[in-house]
């Protein structure tokens, strides 16, 4: 399918770029591209499908290499065109390589199969993306030598011969446009790909686009009917016809030098986005009330911090997302409450408002403050959540729909709350010490018991 949306063009410094060629509004999917070619981890190759990229806990292993592993046969169906040549290679050889080396075969196969252009909607070809192997650094190129030599033993010996600087170019593209690959809560990366028109959106430290894996759908048994492992490509904000479209290839929540020294070291070149010239929000990163007690902070816990560092000090924000976490982990929610709504808070005055993160890390919160018995609170932050992913992640996702059916419970105590908060709170009581309803002073609506989980 042709692209209708965007468009290349060469920007002044920084080479090929995305525009868009329509307005565009807020949540809307720019594109949605499959990738060219993906590996899982291998340290997660025994846990994650190697076809849909979803983690299971039981999956089945292939029979001939022993080393890719699915969801059932299915997947396994559906992935062996990805799988069928790499399955020989890794049985010949005994063992797989590593996931650059499997990465690399995949694409060069993938090559060889189907071409460079694989699809009307492709706007460049592997061959055409940067790979910066002159800029490499001296260990890099040690690293890059080892696979290129790993490589040539574990390619077929009867198939098409590529030259060292091709393998090479390759390696090189991986390493600096190879996309990271989440599990399906998006809550672990759980493998690498190739996106060929994903490349070619430049970085912005304040993009106003964010990109999405959605895993597609691999339920129905006929594979004719199961769609792609894809990206989408989401705007987070209005964008004009002719505007660059940018995403952020780091994490935003650095100082400007350390993030342009990030992307200087990744990716080969110098930010100079505004966010970046201009240090902007670098002083709410590193806000402090007191600096003559900075240097002690290594020496002190979470209450002695507060007198020193701002609400938005990352080493701070840093500090209240860990403590939150372990703190639900033990079942202290209530504790665990207060650091979540600090974190969002200090998230929330650094993020864009749109961002995919703040907008996960919102609903972790919300669900926090939920568990916490802090129904009204909760509720209202898993709203916000909700409007964030709508956004970044879209209705269809399978973390967006399980934000709406997590909001819609809170939803439905919050009215119990506020029709009847003594009932609310003796059955919560219940539900948290797995007592039985009858045991209740007061008894309630049936529909309403089921509104509460054992947490």
């Amino acid at each position: 399918m042709t692209l209708v949306t965007v468009e290349v063009f060469d920007t002044e410094k920084k080479g090929r770029g995305l525009r868009a060629t329509k307005d565009l509004a807020a949540g809307q999917v720019v594109f949605a591209e499959p990738s060219f070619a993906a590996v899982v981890f291998d340290s997660l190759s025994p846990q994650v499908c190697h076809s849909c990229f979803r983690r299971q806990e039981k999956l089945h292993r292939c029979a001939q290499c022993r080393f890719a592993h699915y969801c059932d046969r299915t997947c396994q169906r559906a992935g062996w065109e990805e799988h069928k040549q790499e399955c020989t290679a890794i049985k010949k050889r005994g063992k797989a390589p590593n996931e650059n080396v499997r990465l690399a075969a995949r694409i060069l196969w993938r090559i060889e199969k189907s071409g460079s252009i694989i699809s009307d909607g492709q706007l460049t070809t592997v061959e055409q993306l940067q790979d910066h192997v002159t800029d490499m650094a001296p260990n890099d190129l040690k690293e890059l030598k080892v696979n290129v030599h790993d490589f040539l033993n574990y390619w077929p010996h009867n198939g098409q011969k590529h030259g060292v600087d091709s393998i090479s170019h390759i390696f090189g593209v991986i390493n600096c446009n190879g996309f990271t690959l989440s599990d399906q809560r998006g809550l672990q990366a759980v493998g690498v790909g190739l996106f060929p028109n994903l490349c070619l959106v430049n970085h912005n430290c304040w993009p106003n686009c964010t990109v999405i894996l959605n895993h597609g759908n691999q339920m129905a048994l006929n594979a004719l009917f199961h769609t792609q492992r894809r990206i989408e490509l989401r705007t987070l904000e209005k964008i004009s016809e002719g505007d660059e479209l940018t995403v952020s290839y780091i994490d935003f929540l650095n100082v400007s030098s350390d993030r342009q020294r990030i992307l200087r070291q990744q990716y080969f070149f110098d930010c100079t986005c505004q966010h970046c010239t201009e240090h902007l929000k670098d002083d709410l990163m590193m806000a402090v009330k007191d600096s003559n007690k900075v240097g002690k902070l290594c020496r002190q816990c979470l209450e002695q911090q507060e007198p020193v560092l701002g609400d938005t000090n990352l080493y701070l924000l840093r500090v209240l997302s860990v403590a939150s976490e372990v703190l639900s982990y033990r079942h202290d929610f209530s504790e665990a409450a207060g650091y979540a709504r600090r974190m969002v808070e200090g998230h929330m005055k650094l993020y864009h408002p749109n961002n995919a993160q703040l907008g996960m890390a919102t609903m972790r919160a919300g669900v926090t403050l939920w568990q916490a018995g802090q129904i009204e609170a909760g509720h209202s932050m898993l709203c916000k959540a909700n409007g964030i992913l709508m956004i970044t992640h879209g209705p269809s996702h399978s973390i967006t729909k399980d934000l709406e059916a997590i909001r819609l419970q809170a939803e439905m105590e919050l009215q119990m709350f506020q029709q009847n908060e003594a009932a609310y709170y003796s059955l919560r009581e219940a539900a948290l010490k797995r007592q039985p309803i009858s045991n209740l002073a007061e008894p309630l609506e049936d529909n309403i018991r089921k509104l509460f989980r054992g947490k």
